[in-house]
């Protein structure tokens, strides 16, 4: 081959490769530039985390538990049964009058993971069952009055029962120290871990059926916001329990006392405290010499609602043992309750009382 020949078949060779290489010198990339990427490469947003609400408090959860059926725990109220075990984790806490002056708290938790030990756990009453079933929750509770078992079997009700129970009843123990320093009916137990334990052992149904409402509607500004000023609120449910909650700012949290002293989860030793106070006006009569009560849970009534150093008066209504409360602002528009936990108070006026008073400090 001669020699000009070779040379323009090394010429034809470099314009073939430049043509494959799109005919020019690769684009100078420099780190850090919007186009620091191949030339037609697409940058993909990612997809956003889904956000979870806890729908007893509106507040963010890990966990999707907006189906999960609730559970609603009877907590002893008594004072040698102090301090109550598990109740800063409750997402509600109803009070109410039991007998004899004493009252009885049911303490609802849309979940029972991680909340460590609960109790002591008591009997149960009627109108427990029936704020409940409102809930669709399953129920914990030791024994109760002959009515509340009738009802619970007649409405055919998912309940653990520490006292006449089957094999639910494994779920409770008895506390030595307790039953040695407060007594034999301040002593029993139970735990988040040994009822999810218990429950997934069985066919009980742990998710709400279809069509099953949210019992609270949730909002992002303080309902009460521009009501007269609630600082201190004292209910006193007899002469023998008074609660007092007190507004702390830094907190932005109702902190509860009872007793005359701090109200303390004992798994943690802190006081609890809330976002939401409702105090509730409803009926009630008593029903046999040992002082039993019939409380009305349905129907109509007034209320106040207590939320950040503030009050608004409310009215509630309930038409059936299985449907949600509503609450109303004066105006007729529906209560929107600020995210957090919340206690309520239900009280029959004729025989407690409810005052807002000004802390000793201000005075």
């Amino acid at each position: 081959m001669k020699k000009t020949s070779l040379i323009l078949l090394l010429i034809l060779a470099m314009v073939f490769s430049l043509a494959a290489c799109g005919g020019k010198a690769e684009e100078e990339v420099v780190p850090g530039d919007p186009i620091d990427a191949k030339p037609g490469m697409i940058e993909v947003e990612p997809e956003p985390e889904p956000v979870f609400l806890n729908p007893l408090t509106g507040l963010e959860t890990e966990k999707d538990l907006t189906n999960l059926r609730p559970y609603a725990i009877m907590i002893n109220n008594k004072k040698e049964a102090l301090p109550q075990l598990g109740v800063s984790h409750a997402d509600i806490i109803y009070e109410i009058c039991a007998e004899g002056g004493i009252t009885r708290m049911e303490a609802l938790f849309q979940t029972v993971e991680g909340v460590g030990n609960l109790g002591s756990i008591r009997s149960i009453r009627p109108y427990y069952i029936e704020i409940a079933t409102g809930y669709d929750a399953v129920i914990v509770h030791a024994g109760g009055s002959e009515e509340a078992a009738a009802d619970l079997k007649d409405w055919n009700l998912d309940h653990f029962d520490g006292a006449r129970g089957g094999s639910d009843a494994r779920i409770f123990w008895r506390d030595e120290y307790r039953k040695k320093n407060a007594g034999y009916e301040h002593s029993l137990l139970t735990s988040g871990e040994n009822i999810l334990n218990y429950i997934n052992s069985t066919s009980i149904r742990q998710s709400h059926n279809d069509g099953y409402k949210a019992p609270l509607t949730f909002g992002t500004e303080n309902a009460a916001r521009s009501g007269k000023d609630a600082k201190e609120v004292k209910v006193k449910f007899s002469n023998y329990k008074t609660d007092l909650f007190t507004y702390d700012e830094a907190k932005d949290l109702y902190m509860i006392q009872g007793y005359g002293k701090d109200y303390v989860d004992g798994n943690t030793n802190e006081q609890v405290g809330v976002t939401n106070v409702l105090v509730l006006n409803t009926t009630s009569k008593v029903l046999d010499k040992e002082g039993r009560l019939r409380v009305e849970t349905t129907g109509s009534g007034s209320g106040t609602y207590f939320c950040g150093g503030k009050a608004a008066d409310i009215t509630w209504s309930r038409n059936t043992r299985n449907d949600k409360f509503d609450y109303k602002l004066a105006n007729g528009a529906e209560l929107e309750f600020m995210p957090g936990k919340t206690y309520i108070c239900v009280i029959n006026p004729n025989v407690s009382s409810m005052t807002i008073t000004v802390p000793e400090a201000q005075n």
